[in-house]
């Protein structure tokens, strides 16, 4: 029997201390945008969206659903002062201009080198670019949140990437249901394990080769 794994909220949790105080966000789809609900009190982000909203809310509490505030998944999204809204166009050129800080995506596959695949599957045929291309080039930070493996549990995080690329080294961290992962010059460290998980066992469920920290400690929220 496999050991359990961590909840998509808990990677959306270990996901939120990254983020800067006072920092530029944008959250992707899936699980990047649960990660506005557990920002640590007293921490301001300024969260950005492709559909021309900068500093959003966090995610609406049921009943206050507003039809015009939704995020790039299409959950309802928090009112808050200060909320600027303002044409796609500029939304680009801002992710464009570097102006976003740290961008938190879901991906397919991650390899080795950080290149970053998560906008088609090729074995349905399916894809939507949407945002990620820009992201991946423009953004200062780029935070993959995902399982770490598929349905088949096959390895996500590979040595190199079999699905199309939506950004070429670009990925800076990966964080997942079993571990945190920081892309350094000389690869892959795994800086954090899951409750229960070794580090031979998380290494076993990744494609590519990782460098263990000579500090590898328990997930840490």
């Amino acid at each position: 029997m496999e050991k359990p794994r961590l909840d998509r909220e808990v990677i959306a949790m270990r996901v939120a201390k990254e983020l800067p105080d006072g920092g530029y966000v944008n959250l992707g789809l899936g699980i990047p945008t649960l990660v506005s609900t557990f920002v640590h009190e007293g921490n301001t982000v300024f969260y950005h969206s492709e559909s021309g909203v900068l500093n959003c809310g966090p995610l609406a509490e049921e009943g206050e659903d507003d039809i015009d505030l939704i995020n790039a998944g299409g959950q309802f999204l928090e009112l808050v002062p200060g909320m600027s809204f303002f044409n796609s166009a500029d939304a680009f050129a801002m992710i464009r201009g570097g102006h976003v800080d740290v961008t938190v995506l879901g991906s397919h596959q991650v390899s080795a080198k950080g290149d970053l695949a998560n906008w088609m599957l090729p074995q349905r045929g399916v894809g939507n670019v949407g945002g990620a291309m820009d992201l991946a080039a423009g953004a200062k930070e780029v935070i993959v949140a995902m399982e770490h493996t598929d349905r088949r549990n096959e390895p996500k995080i590979v040595e190199t990437c079999t699905y199309p690329i939506t950004g070429k080294e670009c990925v800076t961290m990966i964080v997942t249901d079993l571990a945190v992962i920081r892309r350094t010059a000389e690869g892959l460290v795994l800086l954090e394990v899951a409750p229960g998980w070794t580090p031979e066992e998380v290494q076993e469920l990744t494609g590519a080769k990782l460098i263990f920290s000579p500090d590898i400690k328990e997930y840490e929220l």
